[in-house]
């Protein structure tokens, strides 16, 4: 499934019915043969927009996977980079898959994203693609974990698209996989959290303002504009208290919810 490389039909329900740990130790293998890993010129423009607000010293890849937002995060970061997971399985091809020939240092750590074991520990912290593992109600949580692990002035940051619009496939396809997810956990236990329309950018950023930070969004060029002429992606940027906002703040209703 997913192309040479990719699992079978029978790998992904044998994940699915599993937690949301074990599956991804049994999908790691083959995990970056799937859709499900964060496309490069994703993680480019991400890369790119975070540029002039940087250079970094410490950075954090939050919910790290197998490790392909390390290479960007490196490019920002001067001291030192770490990806943290809370699979055993992901964070073991990471260790193989990445291996840096220069600076900065690149650390894994095994944790929850939840409970995160760091304070005042870096100046970046990034994620992709990893809300839909979230409940809205572990949002507070979460962004509070993440802004004490953050040194005065760091930044959180992370990408944000539009989504599908109910005349376009793709809404339904994701409307049909949430679906399917929610009888799943309904029957079985235990639960596998993974929904792609539980969260919504607009109270993401309500969530992070509650959390404390200064919130920002910019655009994430070259993804294309939506019929009514807004972008279709942005990035995210909240920061902490510390450091003067940068130029051409844009507000947080701006962004499609």
């Amino acid at each position: 499934m997913f192309g040479p490389g990719g699992p079978t039909l029978r790998e992904l329900a044998v994940q699915a019915l599993s937690s949301v740990e074990h599956g991804y130790d049994l999908l790691a293998p083959k995990f970056d043969h799937t859709p499900f890993r964060t496309p490069d010129d994703v993680l480019d423009a991400v890369a790119g927009a975070l540029a002039p607000l940087g250079p970094f010293t410490d950075g954090l890849d939050l919910c790290c996977g197998t490790g392909a937002g390390i290479r960007p995060l490196a490019r920002l970061c001067q001291g030192s980079v770490t990806g943290l997971d809370f699979s055993a399985g992901m964070l073991d091809v990471a260790r193989h898959r990445v291996r840096p020939a220069a600076p900065p240092r690149v650390a894994w750590v095994r944790g929850d994203a939840r409970a995160l074991p760091f304070t005042a520990a870096f100046d970046l912290v990034v994620s992709f693609g990893a809300f839909g593992h979230f409940l809205p109600a572990e949002l507070p949580a979460l962004f509070a974990g993440v802004r004490s692990a953050l040194r005065p002035g760091g930044r959180f940051a992370f990408p944000v698209f539009a989504p599908p619009r109910p005349t376009q496939p793709g809404y339904w396809l994701l409307w049909g996989f949430d679906t399917v997810m929610r009888v799943r956990n309904a029957l079985w236990r235990p639960p596998f959290v993974m929904y792609y329309r539980a969260l919504r950018p607009g109270a993401v950023l309500g969530e992070l303002e509650r959390a404390g930070f200064a919130v920002e969004t910019r655009v994430l060029p070259g993804f294309g504009r939506l019929a009514g002429g807004g972008p279709r992606g942005r990035l995210v940027v909240a920061r902490t208290a510390g450091a003067p906002g940068p130029a051409g703040h844009t507000a947080a209703g701006r962004v499609n919810s």
